[in-house]
């Protein structure tokens, strides 16, 4: 038992002093899809301090560059999930119905095993959103699974643009109209809420415009006081911040492209949108994005209504979409999930990957370094026994930044989920266990708040 504790501590600390460098690795002879320039047959993929430097045929590195005989195995683009919870043990800040001056990033949790399990589903990137009881939540962090790390500070994506967690709907009024009997307690109230938050911001920036053009010209020139909730707000109307707004209903999701084009705010994706189907044209014409479920619905009243083709009609209609996890376990299958699309809606190969690599990137902001295999791109890679859309697909390799960080033959003491065939499971699940989206990650830590009013 000492021996193993050792090994690992050993382990850790090796993955301490790699974890953020980047490497180099040689992948030989694989059916490279790159998403963005079509499949390749039989090619090579050399990624250098992490990022491809060569894409093509009969490529070579120097001996010190670890290589990858990838014959007969698929090599795509690690997979984005526009929608996780990863490496957070709290994501909502429920106490005001805007919260915007928190940030998730400040309470990452590197040691979080889903990291690796997410990996072991060839994920490379995960969105670490804040919840969904707010109508303005707090900040989000997009993340690599850098894991292995004892350093939160290690699995930041630098330089990632900055995004925010909106809400409509049943969360919001539940925990503040119904649980503490304050604003919003109806959807027109989650619009005032907006509106509201909008408009003190715009004050705010503008007091802050009309005091830096005066101070050193003006004797009485006064600095407003700082406000780290309305210089969020701020942030967002100036662009500098992306919303990622949980959603399900159609009239809900006009509301609030109304309420942004009044406020000249157009950087913009729906979450679930379950109904994102209903007004795919609006969507496109926006400019707003969608990240959905394959075929989720019907966990409680107002996502009652929804349809296994939203993926499908969302991109035919020129919508950016992606699909996501929103769960510890789903995210280790969205290539299963990508592939729902061509049996509810006929996506090509590329449309339905496009899902899971380029369109998610797109929606982070990150689709200039991450999303596809281009040269000049990140070493962020996915290696699969089977086309990914293939029911028999296993991933067998996931590379992040030319460093391998996860290896089906190499990890003899990994952690993925073993399972027991001679194990039963009762036919009656507890309410605690069962997964009522309702109460999943999205709404994480509120209930207990909720039953103390």
């Amino acid at each position: 038992m000492k021996n193993n504790i050792l090994f690992f501590l050993c382990l850790c600390l090796t993955f301490i002093g790699t974890a953020q460098t980047t490497g180099s690795i040689l992948i030989k002879n694989g059916t490279v899809i790159t998403i963005t320039n079509g499949t390749l047959t039989e090619t090579d993929v050399l990624i250098k301090d992490g990022k491809i430097k060569s894409i093509g045929k009969d490529l070579s590195a120097g001996e010190d560059t670890k290589t990858v005989d990838a014959t007969g195995l698929f090599v795509m683009p690690g997979i984005i999930d526009a929608h996780s919870h990863l490496a957070l043990d709290v994501v909502n800040e429920a106490s005001s119905p805007s919260t915007a001056e928190v940030w998730v990033g400040d309470a990452l949790n590197p040691l979080d095993v889903g990291l690796y399990r997410a990996l072991a589903g060839g994920v490379t990137v995960s969105h670490a959103m804040h919840g969904s009881a707010n109508a303005i939540g707090g900040q989000c962090e997009t993340i690599k699974h850098r894991y292995g790390t004892f350093d939160p500070e290690e699995l930041r994506m630098d330089g990632a643009p900055r995004t925010i967690k909106f809400a409509l709907g049943e969360n919001p009024m539940r925990v503040h109209g119904e649980g503490r009997g304050i604003l919003p307690r109806t959807r027109m109230g989650i619009e005032q809420v907006f509106r509201a938050e909008f408009s003190k911001g715009q004050r705010y920036m503008e007091a802050w415009d009309t005091y830096n053009k005066t101070k050193g010209k003006v004797s009485t020139a006064t600095a407003p006081k700082y406000d780290r909730r309305l210089e969020t707000m701020a942030d967002i109307l100036k662009g500098d911040i992306i919303i990622h707004c949980h959603s399900y209903r159609a009239d809900e999701i006009l509301m609030l492209m109304n309420v942004l084009k009044d406020f000249g705010v157009d950087r913009i994706t729906y979450q679930h949108v379950n109904e994102g189907f209903k007004v795919a044209p609006e969507l496109a014409e926006f400019g707003a994005s969608a990240s959905v479920f394959a075929d989720w619905w019907a966990y409680k009243f107002e996502v009652y209504y929804s349809t296994a083709y939203n993926a499908a009609i969302l991109t035919k209609n020129g919508v950016i979409t992606s699909i996501n996890s929103d769960s510890r376990e789903l995210i280790r299958h969205l290539y299963h999930e990508a592939a729902k699309t061509q049996r509810y809606g006929g996506l090509s190969d590329e449309e339905a990957l496009s899902l899971i690599t380029i369109n998610p990137a797109k929606q982070l902001g990150i689709d200039k370094r991450v999303g596809s295999i281009e040269e000049g791109k990140e070493g962020d890679i996915a290696i699969f026994n089977a086309h990914p859309l293939s029911i028999y697909a296993i991933p067998q390799m996931t590379i992040v930044d030319g460093l391998v960080y996860f290896d089906i033959n190499e990890d003899a003491d990994d952690m993925r989920v073993d399972i027991n065939p001679e194990e039963t499971e009762p036919m009656f699940m507890m309410e605690s266990n069962s997964h009522d989206h309702a109460n999943d990650a999205c709404m994480e830590g509120v209930s207990e708040q909720l039953h103390k009013h």
